[in-house]
Parts: C-alpha cells; sequence; structure tokens
C-alpha cells in the first residue's frame, strides 16, 4: 500500500467517526424534539449521515483499508453532555436546535480541515471529491440547523 493511500485511509477514517457522529447525534435528537418538521430533518439528517459513512467506508476498502467502524470517544462524551443539558433546560426544542448545531459547527470544521489536508497532500482526485461533496452537504446540514434554531429562538 503506498503512503499516499494509506494518508487517504486515515483521514476518511476520521471522516467516518465525524459522520458516524453526526448519524447518533442527529437520531438521539429526534427522539427529543417537539416540533414534528425539525423531528423529519432529523431522521432524515441522522440516514443521510449514514449513507455517508457507508461511502467513506466503500472508499477506504478501493484504497485496500479496513474502514472505521465506530463513532468517537469525544461524540459520546458530547451525546452525554447534551444529555445531562437537555434534562436541565427541559430538552426544548432550541436547547436541542443549539447543540445540534454545535455539533454540526464541529463536522463542518472536521471536513474542512479534511479537505485541506487532502489538497497539501495531494490525495487522489478521488478522494478529495468525495470530502467536497460531503462537505457540502455538511455545509447545507448546518445552514439548515442554524436557521431552524434561529426560528425556535424567534418563536420563544
Amino acid at each position: 500500500m503506498t503512503d499516499i493511500n494509506k494518508e487517504a485511509i486515515s483521514l476518511l477514517n476520521d471522516l467516518i467517526q465525524t459522520s458516524k457522529d453526526g448519524e447518533k447525534g442527529f437520531h438521539t435528537s429526534a427522539e427529543d424534539i417537539k416540533n414534528p418538521t425539525v423531528k423529519g430533518f432529523f431522521i432524515t439528517r441522522s440516514q443521510e449521515c449514514g449513507a455517508a459513512v457507508r461511502k467513506l467506508q466503500a472508499e477506504v476498502r478501493a484504497l485496500g483499508g479496513d474502514p472505521e467502524d465506530s463513532s468517537s470517544v469525544g461524540a459520546s462524551m458530547h451525546r452525554a453532555w447534551v444529555d445531562l443539558k437537555s434534562a436541565v433546560t427541559g430538552k426544548s426544542d432550541e436547547a436541542i436546535l443549539n447543540e445540534v448545531e454545535r455539533g454540526e459547527d464541529h463536522a463542518l470544521k472536521a471536513y474542512k480541515e479534511a479537505l485541506e489536508k487532502a489538497t497539501e497532500k495531494n490525495l487522489p482526485s478521488n478522494v478529495v471529491a468525495l470530502i467536497q461533496e460531503q462537505l457540502a452537504g455538511t455545509q447545507r446540514n448546518h445552514d439548515q440547523v442554524k436557521e431552524m434554531r434561529n426560528q425556535a429562538r424567534a418563536a420563544s
């Protein structure tokens, strides 16, 4: 296996963990949110994160690597914090949306850094394209969550 492939596999495995975190985060948030429209959005986003994970895992396999299959330790701690904070705040939709936005901030940062590294290291164009595609989806998720949060804030 080439060093470039090893570099790409490592980067993609990090994004797999980030996307698994998003999948679980949206799923957990869907369970707690009261607004049915937002609940549906969260369920759809959880499913889309799962699809993103599968695409990343397929690319890792194509590069000759073993794909990551778990979320990050940090995400588990973040979900515990969200649960605690939500319990304290009564799990208001605005509080949940605030936490989901924080999670999306983290995902956006991870994807932007991955794209930067992939470009710097001159990784294969298909790897860069996959990261760009998923970065665009992450940006859309972030922007939509922020808009919903702003609407919830304005309504309260």
